[in-house]
């Protein structure tokens, strides 16, 4: 039987475990991927601990997680234009990609190209679109310049290469250690921290146009008191600054239909125009250990896991 993360109640990472479960068949639209990459998420384990419970309330055992990559293994009636044995990218909205085996909605995939690795791929979707959304949300423009937090995270470190995209100057609030990567893709990196603004200003003397806000923790604040219109910031992380302040809220639903999403951010990682920093990759048995390492906030890209 196929093997699958579940958890029983809200809670701590130890509420997490590793099941055997029924084999799935795929209905109508639907096709059954065996899974080779699952990214994890903070969302996900933020779900898990019932702080968002209002906003996705769950039924139990409840799976987890939604990026997904790997071969189709089998398809349902009405799905065309993939066939057992294509090696796809996409995402479950039903908490169920950390598994061996997953059900997936047809339009909820894009083909993954061969030069791109089962890591990478695995760990695309929420990261990916959430920075597409969020980066295209502040709108920067060539000659502009952005702040990002959180700028060698998940979503942070593919938010600053999309920033770029734009011609903007991308300023990356991240530890020092990171600061060399944020370099070598052409964003100025700034130590986050006490006197976090007047290093900001230092080296955006002519001031701040936008701001994406991935960590949350007062950003919003600071992104207001360097001038930055509240309808050009953009947080992900910190929902009672924005509806205290008024910022928007775009993350990976408003980003457009994610699977098309997907396929423009693949073929840019395999056109060699955006990379995915891995982390670290954990076996689906020890998704307890991975998400330990992610809830300390400090790796560089995608943690991801490998049923």
């Amino acid at each position: 039987m196929p093997k699958a993360v579940r958890y029983d109640e809200f809670g701590g990472i130890d509420v997490l475990r590793v099941d055997e479960v029924e084999r799935s068949v795929p209905g109508d639209g639907q096709v059954l991927v065996r899974v080779k990459a699952a990214g994890i998420n903070p969302s996900e384990a933020a779900i898990r601990t019932g702080a968002v419970k209002e906003i996705f309330p769950s039924t139990f055992p409840s799976g987890q997680g939604s990026d997904l990559a790997g071969v189709i293994e089998e398809v349902g009636a009405g799905v065309y234009g993939f066939s057992p044995g294509d090696e796809v990218i996409g995402f479950s909205n039903k908490r169920g990609s950390q598994a061996e085996l997953v059900l997936v909605e047809v339009g909820d995939l894009t083909r993954k190209p061969e030069i791109i690795s089962w890591e990478v791929a695995g760990g695309l979707y929420v990261a990916g679109v959430t920075a597409w959304g969020a980066v295209n949300s502040v709108e920067p423009k060539e000659g502009e310049t952005v702040v990002i937090s959180g700028a060698a995270g998940g979503v942070g470190s593919l938010a600053v290469q999309l920033a770029r995209r734009t011609g903007a100057t991308v300023i990356g609030l991240a530890s020092e250690g990171n600061h060399e990567w944020l370099r070598s893709h052409g964003v100025i990196p700034v130590e986050y921290g006490d006197g976090v603004a007047d290093r900001i200003k230092a080296v955006a003397p002519g001031g701040v146009d936008a701001f994406v806000d991935t960590h949350g923790n007062g950003y919003v604040d600071l992104a207001l008191a360097l001038g930055v219109a509240a309808e050009r910031i953009d947080t992900i992380a910190d929902f009672a600054a924005a509806a205290k302040y008024g910022v928007k809220t775009v993350g990976g639903a408003e980003a457009g239909p994610g699977a098309k999403v997907l396929s423009e951010l693949a073929a840019l990682i395999a056109d060699g125009q955006l990379e995915v920093p891995i982390a670290n990759v954990y076996p689906l048995a020890q998704v307890r250990e991975a998400y330990t390492e992610l809830e300390r906030r400090h790796t560089r890209g995608k943690i991801v896991l490998r049923p």
